[in-house]
């Protein structure tokens, strides 16, 4: 069999930094890609009888139109951006943490203790700090695990932080219908007492300016400090990073840590800014939107800021979707999905080229 036959009609080429897409080619790509999927999303939106371009409309207006709507908007995109940039850190690293929802849940489930157990007993400002602290640390510990084993034992941390979810959500059903069971068949937690409900700051729960501080720390952290280059570092090259000096499990196990902290955070947001009390769909699959959240932005602190308030626009205006027009939420969270798909695709596009083998055997890219 010749060489000729042995190549591949095409492969995909990473790009190198001097042959990068140029900003202005890479702009119109994504903005392509947004149109692509607005225009496929309209698919779905066409088979339930209702008109797209009215539906698009109806989204924006049910989640930016007043500021009711923009209140319950933010509220969404809060936990979201605050999950995101806690997962940032791990990606640099090449750490793949899905444990956000895990680590989001278990972190709730330190400060709704505190928040059942104190909450009216001492004023509001020492519970809410009680609670902020008891879920980032309850989120440390539980980002702490995997890490741990990962560093020492080599373990496989996307699987491992994967089950580590779904014992968080185990350990919240057995205490909503257990020990912290209100009416005794409900399988519900009473609301909390009023002393643990973060105050607003112009109509909306303080929690966004603790969720813009966190964005500039972690842009800071990442990349302007020891810690954000040795977690580069490690991304880049393992052997680099020992090679360096560097202690690489301590590393990976000290991310971790900050990592679940984070989430730890989201949760107490969640917990003391909108739900008031504790269930198992609390997170309502926060953890797991963030970890696309992150990516999109390619791990970039204040882009998180955008993609996050978009896909509350999306997630809030389905609500008025349905109201109006009749079209279920879940057709909205399919072309949620598209968008995110197409988005994602664009970056595939822009960081990768398509590489023919020519007639002549000399490859050339297209």
């Amino acid at each position: 069999m010749s060489e000729k036959s042995k190549t591949p009609l095409f492969r995909l080429v990473k790009r190198v930094k001097g042959d990068m897409m140029s900003p202005r080619k890479a702009l119109a790509i994504r903005v392509a890609s947004v149109v692509i999927a607005l225009i496929l999303g309209s698919i779905p939106i066409m088979l339930t009888g209702a008109n797209p371009v009215k539906a698009y409309g109806v989204i924006v207006v049910g989640s930016l139109s007043n500021a009711i709507y923009l209140k319950q908007t933010i509220k969404i995109a809060i936990p979201l951006l605050v999950c995101s940039l806690a997962i940032a850190p791990c990606f640099k690293m090449k750490f793949w943490n899905i444990g956000a929802e895990g680590q989001l849940m278990f972190g709730a489930i330190c400060s709704a203790f505190f928040a059942i157990n104190l909450g009216g007993k001492i004023p509001s400002f020492f519970i809410l700090l009680i609670m902020a602290i008891a879920a980032a640390l309850g989120g440390a510990i539980w980002g702490f695990i995997p890490g741990f084993f990962k560093a020492k034992y080599n373990t496989n941390e996307t699987l491992f932080t994967l089950m580590m979810n779904y014992i968080a959500i185990g350990m919240v059903k057995w205490l909503q219908g257990g020990p912290w069971e209100g009416r005794k068949g409900t399988q519900l937690v009473p609301t909390f007492h009023k002393s643990t409900f973060l105050p607003e700051v112009f109509g909306v729960q303080c929690g966004w300016i603790i969720a813009l501080i966190l964005v500039i720390i972690v842009h800071i952290y990442m990349n302007y400090t020891k810690h954000g280059y040795e977690v580069a570092v490690i991304g880049d090259s393992l052997n680099t990073a020992r090679y360096a000096g560097m202690n690489v499990g301590w590393i990976m196990m000290r991310t971790m840590l900050l990592s679940g902290a984070l989430c730890g955070i989201a949760g107490f947001l969640i917990l003391a800014g909108e739900n008031h009390t504790i269930n198992s769909a609390l997170s309502g699959g926060v953890g797991f939107t963030a970890i696309t959240v992150s990516w999109l932005s390619q791990l970039n602190a204040f882009v998180m800021i955008g993609i996050s308030a978009l896909l509350a626009i999306i997630s809030k205006g389905s609500k008025t979707l349905n109201q109006r027009m009749g079209v279920p939420s879940s057709v909205a969270e399919i072309v949620s999905g598209i968008l995110l798909f197409c988005m994602l695709g664009c970056e595939f596009f822009i960081n990768y080229k398509v590489v023919f083998r020519k007639k002549s055997e000399k490859e050339v890219a297209a």
